[in-house]
């Protein structure tokens, strides 16, 4: 029997693991000798930012839940391979798989790797050059200890190549997050609230930040709002508020009645304001591929990019975080002449499928 352990634990993990999970238990249908166990951090704790998701996606309730959440990184990543380290010498499987590159990402694949357990890494390669980001140095670090990488991308193929890893560990296989964008693009729903009532389709803004270069100084997040509130010309702009963001934003002052701050929204309805929006102005590297492959405008808070696919093929544009540099992106999104989407090789649905073909081959 081949046994998977499955590691999630904020919230881009679930749209990740999804399509894998329903791969497995199609699988064991059909009667394969497969088995997995969910394992959750704990790393995001509050209920719409991981709870939801279980419900949403029809993914089954967690084998364990670590409760690492909470505290500095350090913190963090400590709590979660100690109490991984015990989930692991319990239940030993043949691989841990981890997506992304969330705290959890990296301090899964450590205390595998010490357990001399082997390791997948769905989304492995991808890079943005960019040490400053705490995501940056879990990829690489994940990255490093890797034994089986499945890529998004050709980019990350080649990042992989450049750092001398094997052709064999390399599977190109597309994007699971864009397996689970297809899978429930039918269940979207408008969510419930007076601020959604009265959006008009193509009439509206979806705006997320929550990085630090974006929201930590007071100045710049407010010289920010107000590029984009200029901008959008008086269009209703939905901000569903990070928790770090809604300390940052509490002393600002900023009185613009089109600006509709949210608690953060489930995926359902996360993704039918963006499929439905005008643009979408955020500094997460995953929305930028949803947003992509719905063909909507995206604007991208950042001077980098680990998803550069969807700048050369997508919908994105990164427009810095310096608020004097936003207009002309603003201005090319109201006037309609926007890029299209290109199509994204192997963006087609079909990803969890070839990971998990190449994993019961692998470990049957």
């Amino acid at each position: 029997m081949a046994i998977f352990t499955i590691v999630a634990g904020a919230r881009p993990n679930f749209m990740k693991i999804a399509p894998i999970i329903h791969q497995l238990q199609k699988k064991q249908k059909e009667g394969f000798d497969v088995n997995f166990r969910l394992v959750h951090t704990g790393q995001h704790y509050d209920k719409k930012m991981s709870g939801d998701f279980f419900e949403q996606l029809n993914i089954p309730e967690p084998d364990a839940n670590l409760g690492g959440g909470g505290g500095t990184q350090a913190e963090q990543t400590a709590a979660i391979m100690v109490a991984f380290e015990k989930e692991l010498l319990e239940n030993r499987p043949d691989i841990v798989i981890v997506v992304g590159d969330v705290t959890s990402t990296l301090a899964c694949s450590i205390a595998a790797k010490k357990l001399q357990i082997d390791v997948a890494h769905v989304e492995g390669g991808i890079r943005s050059g960019d040490l400053t980001m705490p995501e940056e140095i879990n990829r690489m670090v994940t990255d490093s200890i890797t034994d089986h990488f499945f890529t998004t991308s050709e980019i990350a193929n080649a990042n992989l190549r450049k750092s001398g890893f094997a052709e064999d560990k390399i599977h190109y296989v597309g994007n699971t997050m864009i397996d689970t964008l297809m899978a429930q693009m039918p269940r979207f729903q408008k969510p419930e609230g007076k601020i959604f009532e009265n959006l008009e389709p193509g009439q509206y803004f979806v705006m997320t930040m929550h990085r630090p270069a974006n929201v930590d100084q007071e100045h710049k997040l407010k010289a920010m709002i107000d590029a984009i509130l200029e901008g959008t010309k008086g269009l209703p702009i939905i901000f569903p508020v990070h928790p770090r963001t809604a300390k940052n934003l509490q002393s600002l002052g900023i009185d613009a009645p089109n600006l509709l701050m949210s608690d953060p929204l489930g995926y359902l309805e996360f993704n039918y304001l963006v499929k439905n929006a005008k643009g979408v102005i955020t500094d997460s590297g995953g929305i930028t591929e949803e947003a992509s492959v719905m063909n909507v405008p995206c604007v991208t808070l950042r001077d980098n990019t680990e998803r550069a696919e969807t700048i050369h093929l997508g919908t994105n544009e990164l427009a810095g975080t310096d608020p004097a540099k936003l207009k002309p992106y603003l201005e090319k999104i109201m006037a309609g002449t926007w890029k299209q989407y290109q199509g994204i090789p192997m963006w087609d649905g079909k990803t969890a499928e070839r990971i998990v073909d190449i994993l019961i081959e692998s470990y049957s």
